[in-house]
């Protein structure tokens, strides 16, 4: 039999009040992982009332307890990491090795981050002549929290450690795809001392569950991590209310590699960039520029690097390319290689099903797949595609590359390798997007914006963003005497 994976109301498991479920598999072998407990709007409201009643005594807590009980959380994680990181490669398919390297690591440092960021924040004071002005941080109230199945624990508490941090009661809703981390993590924070009610979770889908959750009158803030057009919706709904809102979207990141780098570094880099997480991480560097003298040289050592990647068993230390997270997913991939073909790609290497024994013959595997001959505007080569597909662009001049990595809808991210450094300052400037690396990617400081423009979301996370946005800025002007 299937485990049953519940709601988390009130600091305990509690099953949807229609006692409907659905089921959970894992994606690399098509398995029942548990039976999932199927919230729709009554059990939000419970979720929404539960975090109401929890959050005057939560906001009268002091920074230092809360820090205290986020560190606790940080510790508990890090005492199960290995269940953590095998519960999140079941529900996602992405190799073990990532979960227990990245995905894992990274939702502990985001407690500790930010356990030490409200202990050390400061707010404004300004004096004037006969006056002082200081700022005071409130929290916003119920905060709900959206976040995607690609990085399911991960940026679930990217958003749930300063949310709590600063006084905030929380539901949550994570992907109905990867629901298993976020209750292994309820469970880790009742054991911290995180009072009922502060933190709940509803499993369920976007109409059934998101959509009551963002349109609550109780929710004051909607923090939303996924894909563009969800995100259009979630605005469309939150923003008649006056909710404050916060959305990380999507992207169509390019990696831009001219003539005078280290070749070897930079086809590391890119291929990093370009796969991490079967290329389902919305910083991936899906598009690489190459300036033309060395683009044969740097396209045969790319395909190279690709070719050496083990796809396969996600339990497998060895194996850098997993299962998608679904069989829907791959077939939304597969239909843009598709697309590739018929906009005059040539698939160099990849663009099929690997063969695999079973039972990971009935995973949604795919293998990595890179494409040149494309036009640099064509759907493929603008378009989010979410999976393990590279494009491969030749560029002549600077203002050609910057002008082929500003021609999407979105701004996210891109990468930048190059020796010259005035260069790297000079394009890096030029260029459309919320963050730029220059030669390396993903290296990630929590104090740092995160986030995108044009379509690729709305505000900024990570350290003081975070903390600002997950509070109200009251600002407290006292008379000091005198006549004004």
């Amino acid at each position: 039999m299937s485990a049953e994976l519940d709601l988390w109301i009130q600091g305990a498991p509690r099953p949807a009040r229609g006692s409907e479920r659905f089921a959970n598999t894992n994606p690399a072998t098509g398995e029942l992982i548990s039976e999932v407990a199927r919230a729709r709007a009554e059990d939000v409201a419970d979720a929404v009332s539960a975090a109401k009643a929890a959050l005057p005594a939560w906001r009268s807590t002091s920074v230092a307890e809360r820090a205290d009980i986020l560190d606790a959380i940080a510790d508990g994680i890090e005492a199960d990491l290995d269940g953590f990181a095998e519960a999140e490669s079941r529900d996602t398919g992405k190799p073990i090795s990532l979960a227990r390297s990245i995905d894992i690591p990274r939702a502990i440092a985001n407690f500790r981050f930010f356990a030490g960021a409200v202990r050390h924040d400061e707010t404004g004071f300004h004096r004037m002549d006969h006056a002082i002005n200081y700022t005071l941080r409130k929290p916003l109230g119920v905060v709900g929290l959206i976040t995607p199945w690609n990085l399911p624990l991960y940026l679930l508490t990217w958003k749930t450690a300063p949310a709590l941090a600063m006084g905030n009661t929380l539901v949550a809703k994570p992907s109905e795809l990867t629901p298993s981390t976020a209750s292994r993590m309820a469970e880790v924070m009742k054991g911290a001392g995180l009072p009922d009610g502060v933190f709940n979770i509803v499993h369920g889908f976007g109409a059934e569950c998101g959509e009551a959750l963002v349109s609550h009158d109780d929710v004051s803030a909607i923090s939303f991590t996924g894909g563009t057009q969800t995100g259009a919706r979630v605005a469309a709904t939150a923003a008649p209310r006056f909710k404050k809102l916060s959305l990380e979207l999507g992207g169509k990141n390019s990696t831009l590699v001219f003539a005078d780098v280290d070749l070897d570094e930079a086809v590391q880099g890119a291929v990093r960039a370009g796969f991490t997480n079967q290329g389902q991480v919305c910083l991936c560097g899906s598009r690489v520029l190459i300036e033309r003298p060395i683009y044969e040289a740097f396209r045969e050592r790319f395909i190279a690097g690709v070719r050496a990647m083990e796809v396969g068993d996600p339990r497998d230390p060895a194996t850098r390319i997993g299962s998608l997270v679904s069989a829907d997913h791959r077939s939304k991939v597969e239909s843009y290689i598709a697309l590739a073909r018929e906009e005059g790609g040539h698939i160099l290497t990849g663009g099929a099903r690997p063969a695999l024994p079973a039972p990971l013959d009935r995973g949604a595997f795919l293998e990595p797949t890179v494409v040149d001959g494309l036009a640099p505007d064509c759907r493929t080569s603008t378009e989010e595609i979410f999976g393990p597909v590279v494009t491969l662009h030749p560029f002549d001049t600077e203002e050609e590359a910057i002008a082929i990595a500003n021609g999407t809808q979105y701004g996210l991210a891109a990468s930048v390798w190059t020796r010259d450094l005035e260069r790297a300052h000079r394009v890096s400037a030029q260029l459309d997007t919320g963050m730029v690396w220059v030669n390396t990617w993903l290296m990630r400081d929590l104090r740092v914006p995160f986030g995108g423009v044009k379509a690729s979301g709305v505000g900024r996370e990570g350290g003081k963003y975070s903390l600002g946005f997950f509070s109200e800025s009251v600002n407290i002007c006292v008379k000091l005497g005198g006549d004004r």
